[in-house]
This record gives C-alpha cells, structure tokens and sequence, in this order.
C-alpha cells in the first residue's frame, strides 16, 4: 500500500508503507532530525539519513538499527555527506536518486529504464529490481568502508576507508584483492587515487603455480572471513575458533586509521555492549606502515603510537600544531621551513633544535643524505650548515638528514635514538619539549629532582628558590623590553616580521595596494602555482561550510581577493560579512537589494529576481580564473585595446582557443601541471555561467578541484553576449 501526502514544497510524494522490506517506485525519504527510514523484515537493517555527530549534515546509509550506537556499513561513493533537506528517491528510468535540497542531483545508483521496486534485506544489502523481479542494482556490489556476511569481493574489487569518524568522503586507506590474488593493505594519494606501498599482503599469490594464487575474499554466513584460492583451497583470515556461539552481528571495517578490523556484537544485548574484534590487521600500523610515499598512519610531520586495542593515536610534536584542528590524524605545522633560495638567506645563529627521543620519520622519500660513522653533535652541525635540512635524525653511528614534510612519525621506547628538528629562534616558544612517549618517565624524573631538594639543607633551598625569583625577575626584564613603551603587552599568537623581512617581501615596498586606519597594504612576490592551487580549494572549502554546513545558511554576497586574509601556510579565511545575507531554515532563495564588488557580481543581482548561494558561486568563478591567471578581474588597458580587459571574457577566448599557455603568462610550473590546470579553468568557467542553475554547487567544486568528480567541458559561459555580437 502507498499513502501520499505534500512536502513542505507543496509537492505530493509516495510514501511507502514497507511490507517484507520492499520499497515501490516513488517512495522517498527526506533528510531531517525525525527522518524516516526503510527497514528489513526482521528490522535489524535500516537505509536512509542519519546525521552526522556534532554536524547539521546527514550520510545517505546503512545501518544496524537495534544496536544503540546505529553503527553505519554502507554509504555511497564520491557524495555521500548532504545538508539538511536533501531527498533520496525510487525513480524509474533513473534508479535511486539522491538530491539537494534545490533539486539538484548528487548521486544517482544506475540508470534503470524499467525499474519496479527495492528492498532492503536482512543481510544488510539494499537491491533495486525490474519488472521480472530480477536483481539489477546491489550496495553489496558497491561497497563503502564495510564488508559483510555473505557479500564477496573479486580479484581487481576495493573499498577506501572514511576520512574520519565524522567524514565520510573517501579516506587515505584500501583494501584491494589484486589480480595476482593477494589482499593487501596500502595508503593512497587522495587526489590522484595512485596507491601507495602495502604495508599488509596476505601472501596468497603463488607465482609457481596460479592455481594456487587467492580467487575472492570471503565473508560467510557464519562470520569467517577467508581467501578462496583458485584450487578450491581456503586460505583463513578469522582464526579458528575465534567467533562466539550464538545469534550475533558480524561485520569488517577498514577503518578511517588504516586499520582492518572484523567485529561482532551480540543481536539481544542488553545496554551498550561494545563490538568486540576476534582479529585485525596490521599488528602494528605506526611500524608497519613504512614506505617511500604516503604521510604514514598519521599525517604528515605527526606522530604514531600504538594504544590498547593496536589502534594508531597520532600527536603533534609540541610547537607544531595541527593544520587542521578537527582532524587530530592530520597533518602538522611547521613554524620555520627552510629555504635554499640565494635571495632569501639564513643565518645560522639565528636556528636551534628541538631534541626528540623515542621517535623516529623512518620515511626513505624524506631522506636524502644518510652519514656514516659520525656523532651526535657533527650530525648536528652538519643538518645546521645545511639549507635543505629540516631534521637530522641520530641512530648508532649514522646521521639521516631529512627534507620537509616529515613522513612515517612513530614512537616507541626501544627506540634508541635521537631526532633533531630545525627551527628559527623566536618562532617557537623556548619550553622544554616532552619526549615521546616516556612522559611519565619525565614527570617521575621531576619529582625526584624536587623531592631531592626539598630534602636537603635549609641553605641549598634557600639558593635554590633565589634562583628562581631571579630567573622570573630576568624574565619579566626581557617581556618588558620586547614591547613598545607606555602600551599594555597583549598575548598573541600572530606572527612578527622583522623591517628586513618586509623590504624583501614586498620587493622594497614597490607596488602599494590601498591605504586603511592601520596603514599601508603592499603588495607580496607572485605566488607559487601549488600555494594557488592550495589557496583556491581553501577557498572553496570555506563557501561550502557556509553553504551546507552551518546551522544557518549564510550567503556571503562579496567574494574577492581583499576579503581573503592568507595565514603563513597559505590557508585562506574567508572575512568581512557586513554585506552577508542569512537563509532562514528550509529557505534556498532571499529578496535583496544589489550587494558586492563590481566585476565580482553575478548577472542575477541585476534582473530583480531572487537570489540564491550561485551568486557566491559566480564570484568564486572570477576569484579562481583570478587565482589561476595572477590578474585582475578586469584589467585597465592603456593601450586603448579592450582585448582581455574582461577576465572571464578572456578566459573563455584562451580555453576555446585552447592558449592556456597565454592565460597564465607562460608560468612553466603550472604548464607543467597541465591536467590540474584545465581542470581549474573550466571549474572557473562553470562557475561564472549566466544561468544560475548551470553553476554548480560549492561541493561540486571541491570534488571537481579535487579529481573526485570528472569535469564536463563547459559552454560558453555568457551565450547572450555571444548571439548579439
């Protein structure tokens, strides 16, 4: 039976009333706090939205929905996140569509030109069948982060681990069953796909005999996971024995950590019992991890070590923070990177080290001189009169010299072995680092100290506090002469440059761009064409929080270049929203006067329509063709010839005429990355396109930047202009 009732567009739907997990044409569920769901039979699977923790986003999925924690198993590839409102859909001829909440598709299951009915099953697999109730669609066939019982992976299958817990585009980890037959377990380069060395093989490839080699991975119906050989022979990956008796959830994670983990939990639980993991791979990842590309099981420059449960933890070295604070796994931040460039030179008195026990960046890609038969203090030295040098790394008689970034970080205390990391005076606080992982050892090692003296004589405690009111009284000396007179010191933690950095940064104050209440904005040396391609997916990371991910929709209405601030890393912070215009709940468009910056403004601002997030979209277009080309929007010839005065015009005029050689100004490095660059420009050209319905949204950007989502060629972006010429 179906029962129909409105949206809160207006719109009649069907609304399924299930029967057996079946699902008809029509039905849908839409993604809000009390969403419905389509459930198996017995009610242990459940397919629809559920949301995000601690997000106002919800993940198209899967999920076991009597286990109180609703532990996720599947999600679709490439686009699974979405903001409140979207809408997944049964539609014949299209298959199962999902939707923004403006309509716009985001992910499709499969064309089906007869398509008849779902159903979601009890095996945790939601299949779409025809009229002649044949199989046709199957998320067992198409699998996230999760295998389960009965579903089987071939030779050439894969699935990629989550970012994060919280994020569920595509990870940095695999687990691929290659064509030789082995399982194995490898970082990837998220953007290019390219995969890294397998830190895990299963060793189920004979080269002797191929009879012999893994067919398909196995997960049965009684929780044992194996590799079937192609003699028939099994090859056990669950050990013996190592699964309770009982009615219980079987389930096998990759992790979003890198880890490969098989769980079961009991069915009739009662309270939150926990998964338990009979057995997971690899041992030790912070060890195991090792090869020439890829950050490790952290990021890059953090730091691996092993918990309870063989799980990485990852910890920024103190000084370094992470580049990006939600995300703990990630990449760390260094304060000084140092530079070989003649014009720009180092001094070495002005460079110390941070000193690290217990860890090593084994990384062979960061290693470029190992020395041998050398001390502590020569590595040292060597590293310090040596410009590529970030770190020089001390084991037994041998000195490894690293370049930046760091890879591969762990720490264990067998570890014999003393790590030192380059840094600028003054650009780092000068505290005693901890040591990794022996904190413990160290806070002991205090106590002892303190108790020893505490212990003594009154006259050696006596000259022991007099030292440190003298050290605090030089402290306080030094403070005060680092700040201007007759003005209250403020802690901050914004950079400070010295006259001679400025001078050389701004080519000695030659081009000034404004004046304002604080002073003069000169302008910086052109920026390298991987910190533009950096900068223009920062900004774009930014418009989609804003877009999707607030808990208020905010459309920012004056996108350009001054209200972009940069930090020393080149991470870009959207500013200045005095023109901002906020979106009440379920609301995608708002009547407004004109807002933002000429050669910025989307056509639409113009025709007394409403307006929607495009119009931010439309700037980021001219933003990023100003990004890519290191010019102005629109460009003041004295010449008198208007030819490429117009960015998007000329922009346009190179990509047709295909001279993006001449749109970037023969930069050699971007030529050299000529993939990257196409697909930036026509992201550019998309996003400036008259019609706001032809510009995509700022998700769709980031996928399209970051290679999830192939590129469309785009059509000229301003037809109307076109037909009157």
């Amino acid at each position: 039976m179906r029962n129909v009732h409105p949206d809160a567009d207006g719109v009649f739907r069907v609304v399924a009333q299930q029967k057996n997990g079946s699902v008809p044409i029509g039905a849908s569920l839409t993604a809000t706090e009390d969403a419905r769901s389509w459930l198996s039979p017995s009610g242990d699977f459940a397919f629809g939205f559920q949301r995000i923790r601690g997000k106002d986003n919800y993940v198209l999925s899967i999920w076991y929905d009597k286990i109180p924690d609703k532990t996720i198993i599947w999600y679709p590839q490439g686009n699974p996140m979405v903001s409140r409102g979207s809408k997944v859909e049964l539609i014949n001829g299209r298959g199962l569509v999902l939707s923004d909440p403006q309509g716009t598709d985001i992910w499709i299951s499969s064309p089906i030109s007869n398509l008849a009915y779902a159903v979601m099953n009890d095996t945790g697999n939601f299949e779409l069948f025809d009229s002649d109730s044949r199989k046709i669609w199957e998320s067992f066939s198409f699998p996230a982060d999760t295998m389960l019982p009965t579903q089987i992976m071939k030779r050439g299958g894969v699935i990629n681990s989550q970012k994060s817990e919280t994020n569920f585009t595509g990870g940095r980890f695999q687990l691929r069953l290659l064509p030789d037959g082995n399982l194995v377990l490898n970082s990837r380069d998220i953007r290019s796909n390219y995969p890294n060395t397998a830190y895990y093989i299963s060793g189920t490839y004979d080269p002797s005999n191929s009879t012999n080699s893994g067919d398909q991975l196995m997960f049965d119906a009684t929780g044992y996971m194996y590799i079937l050989r192609r003699n028939g022979q099994r090859f056990d990956l669950t050990p013996n024995d190592a699964l309770p008796s009982g009615d219980y959830y079987h389930r096998a994670t990759l992790n979003f950590d890198g880890v490969f983990a098989q769980y079961y939990h009991p069915k009739n639980s009662a309270g939150n019992t926990s998964w338990s993991v009979p057995w997971l791979v690899p041992g030790n990842i912070c060890r195991d991890i090792v090869g020439e590309r890829g950050s490790g099981a952290c990021g890059f420059n953090n730091v691996c070590s092993l918990n309870g449960a063989s799980r990485p933890n990852c910890e920024c070295p103190p000084g370094l923070p992470l580049l990006d604070p939600s995300d703990p796994y990630g990449d760390c931040k260094l304060n000084f990177t140092p530079s070989c460039n003649e014009d720009e030179p180092y001094y070495k008195e002005d460079l110390d080290f941070m000193e690290f026990t217990d860890v090593d960046w084994p990384g062979t890609g960061t290693t470029y001189v190992i020395i041998d038969s050398i001390n502590t203090q020569e590595c040292k030295d060597s590293c310090l009169h040596d410009c590529s040098c970030a770190m020089a790394i001390h084991d037994g008689d041998k000195c490894h010299k690293k370049r930046l970034p760091l890879s591969n970080g762990w720490t264990n205390e067998s570890l014999s072995l003393k790590a030192f990391l380059k840094y600028r005076k003054g650009e780092l606080p000068r505290v005693s680092f901890p040591q990794f992982p022996g904190k413990k050892k160290n806070q002991k090692t205090l106590i002892t100290i303190i108790s020893a003296l505490l212990g003594s004589s009154v006259f050696v405690n006596v000259i022991f506090i007099g030292v440190i009111c003298l050290g605090f009284f030089l402290n306080y000396q030094r403070k005060a002469k680092n700040h201007y007179p007759n003005t209250k010191s403020v802690n901050t933690n914004l950079p400070h440059f010295t006259y001679r950095e400025l001078v050389e940064a701004t080519n000695v104050f030659k081009e000034e761009l404004g004046k304002g209440a604080f002073g003069i904005v000169y302008k910086d040396e052109r920026p390298s064409w991987k910190k533009r391609r950096h900068l223009a997916l920062g900004i774009a990371k930014g418009l989609a929080y804003l877009h999707e991910e607030c808990s208020t929709q905010i459309i920012h209405c004056d996108i350009k270049p001054q209200n972009i601030l940069l930090d020393e890393y080149y991470n870009a912070k959207i500013s200045d929203f005095g023109l901002a215009k906020l979106l009440i709940r379920n609301q995608s468009r708002t009547n407004t006067g004109i807002r933002g910056t000429k050669g910025y403004v989307a056509p639409e601002w113009f025709r007394n329509t409403p307006v929607t997030t495009k119009v931010d979209v439309y700037s980021f277009g001219v933003l990023i063709l100003e990004i890519i080309s290191c010019r102005k929007s629109v460009k003041e010839n004295e010449s008198g010839n208007d030819y490429g005065a117009i960015l998007t015009d000329w922009a346009w005029d190179c990509y047709e005429e295909r001279i993006l050689d001449t749109l970037v100004g023969n930069d050699l490095e971007a030529l050299d990355d000529y993939k990257n660059l196409t697909t930036f420009v026509m992201v550019g050209l998309w996003c400036v396109q008259e019609n706001p319905s032809l510009r995509p949204t700022m998700r769709n950007v980031i996928q399209m930047l970051d290679g999830v989502v192939e590129v469309s060629e785009p059509p000229c972006p301003f037809p109307l202009s076109v037909t009157i010429s």
